[in-house]
């Protein structure tokens, strides 16, 4: 037994193992603590022993079930989390029970066509998939609930590839990274999502430069790694925008430079914008999930070479708020996945820099509470009522 707890080829190895786990029974119905069986991992699959978790906005709009056609019930949610290798499945060569890994929703097989390409980080059979429910192999889950009086044994649905609102949890190893084993694992599990989708934005997707413009619509965690990446980046002007005042302090220490409340500014955001820099921003970064914020983005951005990078998640069914006319101004607009990092690669090296100092990302500020798993219930109230960036949950 290893200092995490974490059997090393012991008592639970190819066994399934009982633990908690907070199930979503139906949208917006409260997360219940189940006692849940968690299979061992099949072919290509690790089972990890999760010690901290934090909770995501898209967490909270699958729990709502904002998109029905994403639906699926009972389910165990989370994405954001990092944890120690319990035990592989047949085929894994590079885990073993004890490594210190990330899970990640979008990830890397390192052995199909897109992995090998150096213009996407998608993956063939790992990439994100929100309508999947199931794991890779036989579209089967790890996860059930055994009713105590009859017996009965209910599957548990696993979400994007994760599902970390559980003690254990059962991944394709594609989607599991192993990191520094130094590196402190209450803040490295914000890299499963929140900083690396929004970092990776601006230095990957956007590639953004020193001495350029920037707006970031929406200042949730997302677009406050967006700043933190620009500003790393040296930009030398980081626009936020967003109808929440109470923001815009935490925006200032994450190097946003100037604020437009959308509600109070008396015009339409891409006019003020446009006054404050002289035509437009060179690159703009929408991280609300709503059409008509994605607009007000691409309008905002410099005609002649205006980036736009769409970030938020979108339920609506209308589609893109464009032109296709005003494409030849010269403006772009591309979609951003988990900030274009290849996770099993890049992540790795990121967190060596990181801890060597190399790379200053401030993951202390995103971290606004912590709390025990059992208070997942009011960690989910915080962060829908605006009062956190991110909690982290220890396991």
């Amino acid at each position: 037994m290893d200092t995490n707890g974490v059997s090393n080829g012991g008592s639970t190895q190819g066994k399934p193992i009982k633990c908690k786990a907070a199930v979503a029974w139906g949208p917006s119905e409260p997360l219940v603590m189940e006692e849940v069986e968690v299979a061992p991992p099949e072919r290509m699959e690790v089972r990890v022993k999760i010690l901290f978790t934090s909770i995501c906005h898209t967490d909270l709009s699958f729990w709502k079930g904002e998109n029905e056609l994403q639906r699926r019930f009972p389910r165990i949610l989370g994405h954001e989390a990092a944890g120690v290798v319990e035990s592989v499945g047949e085929g894994v060569e590079d885990l073993v029970p004890g490594d210190h890994v990330v899970p990640i929703f979008n990830g890397e097989c390192g052995s199909c066509a897109y992995c090998s390409s150096t213009a996407t980080n998608l993956c063939k059979s790992a990439r994100v998939n929100a309508f999947k429910s199931t794991m890779t192999l036989d579209n089967g889950t790890r996860f059930s609930v055994v009713d105590q009086s009859t017996g009965t044994r209910q599957p548990i649905y696993h979400f994007l590839n994760t599902s970390t609102f559980a003690e254990y949890t059962v991944l394709d190893s594609a989607c599991a990274v192993k990191i520094n084993p130094a590196a402190p694992l209450e803040k490295m599990c914000l890299l499963s999502c929140g900083i690396s989708t929004g970092v990776g934005a601006a230095w990957n997707t956007a590639n953004v430069s020193k001495g350029s413009t920037v707006a970031i619509f929406g200042l949730g965690a997302v677009g406050l790694a967006v700043a933190e990446g620009a500003r790393l980046r040296g930009a030398a002007k980081i626009i936020g925008v967003d109808i929440n005042p109470e923001k815009f302090t935490k925006g200032k220490e994450m190097g946003i430079t100037d604020f437009v409340n959308s509600k109070t500014c008396g015009k339409p955001v891409h006019e003020v914008i446009k006054e404050m820099t002289d035509g437009g921003v060179d690159y703009g970064f929408e991280c609300t999930g709503n059409l008509d914020v994605l607009r007000e983005t691409f309008v905002s951005t410099h005609d002649g070479w205006g980036l736009t990078v769409m970030l938020g998640i979108h339920p609506t069914p209308r589609m893109l708020p464009l032109h296709p006319m005003e494409l030849f101004d010269g403006r772009r607009i591309v979609g951003s996945t988990f900030g274009d990092f290849k996770g099993k690669t890049q992540l790795p090296l990121l967190i060596d820099q990181c801890m060597q100092g190399e790379v200053k990302i401030n993951f202390d500020g995103f971290i606004t509470h912590e709390m025990p798993f059992s208070e997942i219930r009011e960690a989910f109230r915080l962060l829908e009522e605006g009062k956190s960036l991110r909690c982290v949950l220890r396991l």
